[in-house]
């Protein structure tokens, strides 16, 4: 069985069970571990002096646990490696949290906050429901990227130990690639080769997202507001996803109390966003997970 079969049945696989809750509430999910991994080494050492070296070290272990757990795993044979690739590469789990949010705003403000502090780390104590919707719509077009389009990407390159080791380098990120007292040092490496790693992949999400949202035309402006986004990365997905939805997303945001003016992506677009917008946003995201499906077939064909 080929690379690209083994990938286009764990992305069925992962579309028809998700996340069950019987198993990972039996099991340590495969995240909770590298995120151990990262909270042990970070730990360890992120102390003294030299943080910025001793955070080169760090993402090069990290890296090197990926690879290798990636490499011993894929000699138990393909259907090990299709359940491993099905329990990282996250898209039903991803639009049930987006759904989650816009039931929770059509029961009330409260719980809308609710849920989508599930999924994003910025403050939500105070937030209004457009900026609830809006949060989760950009969750959404940035994880996408990240939990859907980059690990299979890295799965189709490099195998089992390209997944592996791509998720170890996304947990590390979204653990200390932070611009902190605590992280901008220690993080640092981390932090930059997220950014690499998902180069191709965020920019593919966009293509996706903008073909099946039928606003491809628009991409040059796409590409100019992905690049007055603060990520190097996210911008692409959610510049392409502001552009199908005919939303404005971005802008101003609180994170630990404090407010940050950054800038608008698609800013002529519509503010106030309500829960059905989230839901059409799942709709896109299904359909871009069809396309790369589509185009998963016409390369195991072709290959």
């Amino acid at each position: 069985m080929s690379t690209a079969e083994i990938l286009l049945l764990a992305l069925v696989l992962d579309a028809a069970l998700g996340e069950p809750d019987w198993l990972w509430s039996r099991l340590p999910h495969p995240a909770v571990l590298m995120g151990k991994a990262v909270s042990w080494l970070e730990v360890h050492l992120n102390t003294g002096d030299a943080r910025r070296a001793k955070g080169v070290l760090a993402v090069t272990l990290l890296v090197c646990l990926g690879l290798f757990t990636g490499w011993l795993l894929s000699l138990f044979g393909p259907l090990v490696e299709l359940l491993v690739a099905a329990i990282l590469i996250a898209q039903r789990s991803l639009v049930e949290h987006l759904r989650a949010v816009a039931d929770g705003l059509s029961q009330s403000l409260a719980r809308g906050r609710q849920a989508v502090a599930m999924i994003v780390s910025r403050d939500t104590d105070n937030m209004t429901g457009p900026q609830v919707a809006r949060s989760a719509i950009e969750s959404g077009s940035e994880n996408m990227s990240d939990g859907v389009v980059a690990p299979a990407f890295w799965f189709l390159i490099a195998g089992l130990p390209g997944l592996l080791a791509y998720k170890m380098i996304n947990t590390g990120d979204s653990m200390i690639g932070y611009r902190t007292p605590r992280y901008e040092a220690f993080g640092w490496a981390t932090a930059r080769l997220d950014d690499l790693v998902n180069l191709i992949p965020a920019r593919l999400t966009g293509v996706m997202i903008a073909l099946v949202g039928g606003v491809l035309g628009d991409w040059p402006a796409i590409a100019k507001d992905a690049a007055r986004h603060r990520s190097p990365n996210a911008g692409w997905p959610e510049a392409a996803m502001a552009r199908a939805l005919g939303l404005s997303l971005a802008g101003p945001r609180s994170y630990d109390g404090e407010m940050r003016d950054f800038a608008w992506v698609n800013a002529p677009g519509a503010k106030s966003i309500t829960g059905p917008a989230i839901l059409r946003c799942c709709d896109i995201l299904w359909r871009a997970w069809g396309l790369g499906l589509a185009l998963l077939v016409a390369f195991a064909l072709i290959f």
